[in-house]
């Protein structure tokens, strides 16, 4: 669907100045020109607009990141739910380097077995490319091992996660279709619900087993 500037002003709540300093910078798709003086916007714009605003509001990301999210990342805003999915990827690899499976190897100094172990088990996915987030994860399986920790805790973190992610994906599937309520709301509730409550709950809980077991202790020791 093609958009006149007013429509895409109405629809994506922001003002026009932004949104042609947004078309500057190579932010948004090119408008269409069928007659002179006639631009004629696509409608994922309005996605990529809310997008910006999100990581702007959220994590204080300047134009120049969200460049680079938008240019170094083949996703696309197509009002689905792989789109979100997309993105945060996009978000979690932002500003990293990169590293092959060899290259993990060499900078940990482990085997290549020891490596394959932690994937079989799914305590860190298997990639072509792999992030500083896989590096500090994979320090820090190391580091328990080392220790002496028991891996049953990060395998039922593993066992969860999978059994969340296909739940995440049948509801957000789901629920993108449903045009009860406007598109847009309901893409930036997924996104919230996954980047800001999913770790809110998750340590929200933890925390409540600490102070649990501290007020057991305490109880003990009266």
């Amino acid at each position: 669907m093609a958009l006149k500037m007013k429509e895409l002003m109405e629809l994506s709540g922001e003002s026009k100045s932004t949104i042609l300093y947004y078309l500057k910078e190579g932010l948004l798709p090119k408008p269409q020109k069928p007659k002179p003086n006639v631009h004629l916007y696509d409608d994922s714009s309005i996605q990529i607009i809310k997008f910006i605003k999100y990581l702007q509001n959220n994590y204080s990301y300047s134009i120049s990141q969200i460049k680079n999210i938008l240019q170094n990342n083949n996703f696309s805003f197509d009002n689905s739910f792989n789109s979100i999915l997309d993105a945060i990827v996009a978000l979690q690899g932002e500003g990293d380097k990169r590293y092959t499976k060899d290259e993990l190897i060499n900078i940990l100094n482990i085997k290549e077995e020891e490596l394959d172990s932690f994937i079989k088990d799914g305590l860190i996915l298997k990639k072509d490319i792999y992030v500083k987030k896989d590096l500090d994860a994979l320090n820090l399986l190391l580091k328990a091992k080392e220790m002496g920790l028991d891996f049953k805790l990060f395998k039922e973190y593993a066992k969860s996660a999978k059994e969340l992610a296909k739940l995440e994906n049948e509801i957000g599937y789901s629920f993108l279709e449903d045009d009860s309520t406007p598109h847009n709301k309901r893409y930036e509730l997924l996104f919230d619900i996954i980047l800001n409550y999913k770790p809110y709950i998750f340590n929200s809980y933890t925390i409540n087993e600490h102070k649990e077991r501290v007020k057991l202790w305490s109880n003990y020791l009266k």
